[in-house]
């Protein structure tokens, strides 16, 4: 175990420990049985304060999503235009904080879904209950496991202790997933946001370590080791040699686009983040994430009072304008400074990949793409010499896609890989000549002629991006002193604190949505009974699924979880602010655009292969789309449906929405004052970055 030391060990059990038992016993307040159980579990007892709430909003929105896929994705090509995400998010929340929330909190609700039944109906209720329980626990728990698995086997491969390999990605999953189960099934909404104020502190302090330590390193890396990186192609090792860390990183890194990362806005042109989605997209799933998203309002539904919800609401805008600079921008910098360890985590990802499909192919590729015999790499030489003695797992013949990337650090191997896709179909292989991009056109020439054949298909990767973060801990952080300890259990932490947020909330909305409206006459210490097992029910599900998301083919596990989102927040955003602001909508609204969205999303972006050659024109066009822009008019398509529907069918008479009495909706002028400085701030960053 040279990865981590005793010490370290010590550091991280100790304070990991230390937080988890102190949620639990601030969490101990009535009982279950109590009139006020359900209230207490779920929702905190309504007296979260400021800043729990702010901390916790944070704690729970950033995990190893942010520090895995986020990360991943600014190492990659998207660079600085990932941070939209969080900085739109600033904008988002002060909008939520005084449009949104005065609502929530005046009807007393526990669930998002439970306003659709008293604005619309019961079955709005239902379908949203359903789909957002779908969702929650098949996209965002999943993928939280899988990303914080990533972090543990990143630091602990090749750490064999009896029968456990903690490079396993599977172990690492099960083992996440029934920490943060026991902590969620005790504790509650109370113990999540106590934790979450020291978890929430740890992982800004353990991010801001390691974008230092970085920036350090950068400073005194040789110039001509890192030129090889370099998105600019203008800058020479000359230009590196006097300057400091935030000069190389700015040189290395600035360009025009496509290559360069330092661009907030991107081509129209872009498959993620083009600037057409800044205009909408975008803003459709901020909107919904820190709006409607019950796992993140479930915080805000917690507090004490409108004043202290709208001041924690507009603390963690201001937190959410530092988190590019300790995710995103560390992102980068791992790319600059360990692109050669990103390239053999790639190898050795597309050799246990190769082998276990096609292990006849394995055998033709060269050593280059084959993983270094060393004891870092013992568990996957293992795996990939039990595939070879298999003779493989697949029953069906599988193809492999590379990009351009891929064929130019890979030249032999992509050109071995095109005569195997095309010997495994009958075709001929024809590139236009040897360079990376005619190499790719002919590969993808010959995966079109599949046709009606059953075949399975992998990508293979020059550079594994998603384990950017990862490989910044074990590479920078000294072993035995403490250090790495502390920042791997902030880390944890934030993969606790968020996993145990999505299982509070998942169960809430199974409880209180599904389980008490079958049973009505269901006693407080019934429902908090229920919600305990919900959460096990669900985080058996997730750690089942987790570990499939390792496949290349979702493309990055931050794109696998924002795409996934498009099926249900169009639709939902949608009858939302019709339900808030156009109060003569109709009832029927709800369930008209509920069902909607999923069908003309699920249309734009599977037509190709629904379709077949009968596709037409525009619906293919669609589906080559940013997955943000298909978002965008989904929700335009929804907007209009739903204001026809309103033209055409008014209500006689504006809807009576319940009030909570107990409720102080008194709103705080000052969070409206800090707010606007937040605002104003998000904007300087992207006049800076633009």
């Amino acid at each position: 175990m040279n990865q981590i030391g005793a010490l370290d060990i010590v550091v991280f059990l100790v304070l990991a420990v230390f937080v988890i038992g102190m949620g639990i016993i601030a969490s101990r307040g009535k009982k279950a049985t109590s009139e006020q159980g359900a209230q207490d579990y779920f929702l905190a007892g309504r007296g979260l304060s400021w800043w729990l709430v702010g901390f916790s909003l944070i704690a729970a929105n950033i995990s190893t999503e942010q520090f895995v896929g986020m990360s991943g994705k600014a190492a990659d090509w998207l660079g600085m235009a990932i941070a939209s995400y969080e900085w739109m998010a600033a904008i988002t929340l002060v909008l939520v904080g005084f449009l949104f929330l005065p609502k929530f909190l005046k009807s007393g609700i526990y669930t998002i879904p439970e306003f659709l039944e008293y604005r619309y109906n019961t079955f709005a209720r239902t379908v949203m209950a359903i789909a957002t329980l779908i969702i929650l626990v098949g996209v965002p728990t999943a993928s939280v496991i899988y990303s914080g698995a990533k972090v543990i086997t990143g630091n602990f491969q090749g750490a064999i202790i009896g029968p456990l390999d903690f490079g396993n990605l599977t172990l690492a999953c099960w083992i996440i997933g029934s920490v943060a189960a026991i902590y969620v099934f005790t504790g509650g909404l109370k113990a999540c946001a106590w934790t979450d104020l020291l978890w929430g502190s740890g992982l800004i302090l353990g991010g801001v370590v390691i974008a230092y330590m970085a920036a350090k390193l950068l400073s005194s890396t040789d110039p001509n080791e890192l030129i090889a990186t370099a998105a600019n192609s203008n800058v020479k090792p000359d230009d590196l040699v006097n300057s400091g860390a935030w000069s190389r990183f700015w040189q290395l890194n600035t360009g025009d686009l496509p290559s360069g990362k330092l661009h907030m806005v991107r081509g129209a042109e872009d498959p993620e983040i083009p600037w057409t989605a800044l205009v909408v997209g975008l803003w459709i799933p901020n909107f919904f994430y820190w709006g409607l998203n019950q796992y993140i309002t479930q915080r805000t539904l917690g507090s004490k009072s409108l004043a202290e919800g709208q001041k924690g609401i507009v603390f963690a805008a201001f937190l959410k304008l530092v988190i590019p600079f300790v995710v995103v921008i560390p992102g980068i910098l791992a790319f600059n400074l360990f692109s050669t360890d990103l390239k053999a985590d790639a190898v050795n990802r597309n050799a246990q990949i190769v082998a276990e499909h096609s292990p006849e192919l394995y055998e033709q590729l060269p050593e280059s793409m084959k993983p270094a015999d060393d004891e870092r790499n013992r568990s996957i030489l293992d795996k990939i010499s039990g595939h070879m003695s298999s003779g493989g797992s697949s029953d069906v013949p599988c193809l492999y896609e590379f990009n351009e990337q891929f064929a130019d650090l890979h030249p032999a191997a992509a050109a071995s890989i095109l005569a195997y896709n095309a010997g495994k179909l009958g075709v001929d292989a024809n590139p236009a000549d040897s360079t990376g991009a005619a190499v790719v056109a002919a590969n993808k020439d010959v995966i079109k002629q599949v046709g009606d054949r059953a075949v399975d298909k992998q990508s293979l990767l020059a550079y594994d991006h998603d384990n950017a973060f990862p490989t910044l801990i074990r590479k920078l952080l000294p072993v035995g002193v403490g250090l790495k300890g502390f920042v791997l259990v902030a880390i944890f932490g934030a993969v606790v604190s968020s996993l145990a947020s999505m299982l509070n909330s998942a169960s809430t909305i199974a409880t209180m949505d599904i389980y008490y409206k079958l049973n009505k006459g269901a006693t407080q210490y019934q429902l908090v009974s229920a919600g305990r097992v919900f959460v096990v029910l669900f985080v058996l599900i997730a750690m089942i699924i987790a570990p499939m998301l390792e496949n290349p083919a979702f493309g990055g596990i931050f794109t696998f979880i924002q795409e996934f989102q498009g099926f249900i927040s169009p639709g939902i955003l949608a009858i939302f602010l019709f339900g808030l602001l156009v109060h003569r909508a109709p009832r029927i609204a709800g369930t008209v655009g509920l069902l909607l969205n999923p069908f003309l999303y699920g249309l734009f972006k599977f037509s190709p292969k629904i379709l077949g050659d009968a596709n037409p024109g525009f619906l293919a066009k669609v589906a080559e789309w940013s997955f943000l822009d298909r978002m965008a008019l989904c929700f335009g398509i929804v907007i209009a449906t739903l204001t026809v529907l309103t033209i055409v069918a008014p209500l006689k008479k504006p809807v009576d929405l319940p009030v909570n009495p107990e409720m102080d909706i008194t709103p705080s002028k000052g969070a409206k004052a800090a707010g606007g400085v937040v605002i104003l701030l998000t904007i300087v960053l992207y006049v800076v970055f633009w």
